[in-house]
């Protein structure tokens, strides 16, 4: 059976705890990070957030890791995503600086020595959609769904998250989830890339294990080193202080406080470009 591992510092610790949305198991050189609140279809608040890092640190420092998997409870969503709700203006203004940014900590993932493997069990939704980009594989069930939200409500994503979207799908694809704000279904899904598998739910688990199982069975040295390897060439080098000044003006925009107020009213938003 897997070994429940402890968080390293207090902090970490008491936040697993009383949030109990983010697991962490490690058997052998398996490690399994869940997010575990089903009733909120695994969405990520700054709490959970905290823990999904703290998680990614624990099994990153363990040696004897040698592939992290990242699920998601339940059978209908792998994640609905990062609670905007949850933070205010000013926070989202200064989220390139915050350890525990959503941008970071998808960063900090996609940073992870050893591959990794998300397993969508279910529907991604917003940040969760850049959440299984930072992992090398992604797995997904059939009649999962995809949709990317952030130009509905006048959000500007963070460089990070576009840089994975253009890289390791394509321009196409990050234009039609972020210009469009597209929805995308299973089959679409792995035609476009941005899957790896496709497989029905009752082959689901079995999958995860046979992948999971080859990545831990090969050589981590070369594994390691290639993975550093095909990220470097893959890497572009766009202006990113101007990425980022464009996404700081959203963030205090009339445009975005206009998109959250008709999301939480549920009413089409009126956007006047200011």
């Amino acid at each position: 059976m897997p070994r429940p591992v402890a968080f390293g510092d207090r902090l970490g610790y008491l936040v697993a705890i009383m949030t109990d949305t983010v697991q962490l198991a490690i058997d052998g050189p398996r490690a399994t990070i869940t997010l575990n609140d089903p009733a909120k279809h695994n969405r990520l608040d700054p709490a959970g957030l905290s823990a999904l890092r703290v998680a990614i640190e624990k099994a990153d420092a363990d040696p004897d890791v040698r592939v992290t998997v990242i699920t998601g409870a339940g059978e209908k969503t792998f994640c609905s995503g990062y609670d905007l709700g949850s933070i205010s203006a000013t926070e989202r203004r200064s989220q390139a600086t915050n350890d525990d940014s959503f941008e970071k900590v998808m960063d900090r993932l996609e940073a992870m020595r050893m591959p990794t493997l998300c397993a969508l069990n279910g529907g991604v939704y917003g940040g969760a959609t850049d959440l299984a980009l930072a992992c090398d594989f992604r797995l997904g069930v059939r009649g999962m769904k995809f949709f990317m939200p952030a130009a509905r409500f006048g959000l500007h994503y963070y460089p990070g998250g576009l840089r994975r979207y253009t890289q390791k799908v394509s321009p196409s694809f990050a234009k039609r989830a972020f210009l469009l704000s597209e929805d995308f279904s299973d089959t679409e899904l792995l035609a476009v890339g941005y899957l790896d598998w496709l497989v029905d739910r009752a082959e689901f688990k079995d999958k995860v294990e046979e992948k999971a199982t080859k990545l831990a069975s090969l050589a981590p040295l070369s594994m390691a080193g290639m993975k550093r390897a095909i990220e470097q060439f893959a890497q572009a080098a766009p202006d990113v202080p101007s990425i980022r000044q464009s996404a700081q003006a959203c963030a205090g925009s009339e445009d975005l406080r206009e998109g959250l107020a008709a999301l939480r009213e549920r009413r089409t938003p009126a956007f006047k470009g200011r």
